[in-house]
């Protein structure tokens, strides 16, 4: 009678992960019932609810270097090129980068996304309903649990059958019992994709219709909209924009010398790079400003 209290873990496992999942449910359609009035959304906030804080970090250094104001090495440095920050995320970022004017880019992303500024954006984000409160206790989180469940009881299930049992019980009656809360696991999945599918990581129901209407706005945008780019880093990220120099920059090789990047002969002009003799704007306009990546368009 080993079986028995693996069966039993097996329905707490199961039903606790499903338990939970419904519960992330209730919440996700309770946050979506609270939303206020629904209002256009900046590009941090788009940044936010698609990929949480690092995207929003991300969607600061791509800014910063369209407007010539940060420099994205290719082997995964940033370099200052105007200290000056328009906003508190831009200040977040110069800081993770320090007095020094350089550094690579993945420990600056790391703070910039834990920085004070992004957890404001993100209180500001749940307290409207457009945001899911806790990443534990969203769909996705819950989803997860009841995949790991499923296999949980398989294994439980593997190891019920391999024990001795008694001659009387046949083992195909243990893997019917065992059967009974993979069914449920397998049934509560089935249910929330049809639901719930794709599964929010970060924005509530009412926070993805405003993404989607984001997108639909950029989309009418021409090939060359400085804004419609950025709209699309801050909602599909930096790998899928269609620029090589960018991806490579946020790809954080290792290919450095000393702790320090490779010299401008060996390598490609960074991200954001100005040939020298090239057109310059006129004083006080940057070629290619599309103004602070947070205001709405």
């Amino acid at each position: 009678m080993f079986w028995v209290p693996l069966l039993l873990t097996a329905w707490a496992v199961a039903g606790t992960a499903c338990a939970r999942l419904c519960l992330a449910a209730v919440r996700s359609a309770a946050l979506d019932r609270g939303a206020g009035r629904e209002r256009p959304l900046t590009l941090y906030e788009a940044a936010f609810l698609s990929g949480g804080p690092r995207r929003v970090a991300d969607l600061t250094l791509v800014a910063m270097a369209r407007q010539r104001r940060l420099l994205l090495a290719h082997t995964g440095w940033a370099t200052v090129v105007d200290p000056c920050a328009r906003d508190e995320m831009e200040w977040s970022v110069l800081g993770a980068i320090g007095p020094g004017g350089q550094s690579r880019i993945a420990p600056v992303r790391a703070v910039a996304a834990g920085a004070d500024p992004v957890r404001s954006l993100a209180g500001r984000l749940v307290g409207a309903g457009l945001a899911v409160p806790d990443g534990s206790r969203s769909v996705a989180a819950g989803v997860r649990r009841v995949r790991l469940a499923a296999a949980a009881v398989c294994v439980l299930a593997g190891v019920a059958l391999a024990l001795p049992v008694p001659v009387e019980l046949p083992r195909h009656l243990i893997a019917l019992w065992f059967a009974l809360p993979l069914t449920l696991t397998l049934s509560c999945l089935a249910i929330a994709r049809m639901e719930v599918h794709p599964y929010p990581h970060w924005a509530s129901p009412a926070g993805q219709r405003l993404l989607g209407a984001l997108a639909r706005q950029a989309g009418g945008g021409g090939r060359g909209d400085e804004r419609a780019f950025l709209v699309s880093v801050a909602v599909r990220g930096v790998h899928a924009v269609g620029e090589p120099d960018l991806r490579a920059a946020f790809a954080d090789r290792e290919e450095h010398v000393g702790g320090r990047p490779q010299s401008a002969r060996s390598a490609p002009p960074p991200y954001g790079h100005r040939p020298p003799g090239g057109h310059r704007p006129p004083h006080g306009r940057r070629e290619g400003d599309a103004g602070s990546a947070g205001q709405a368009g």
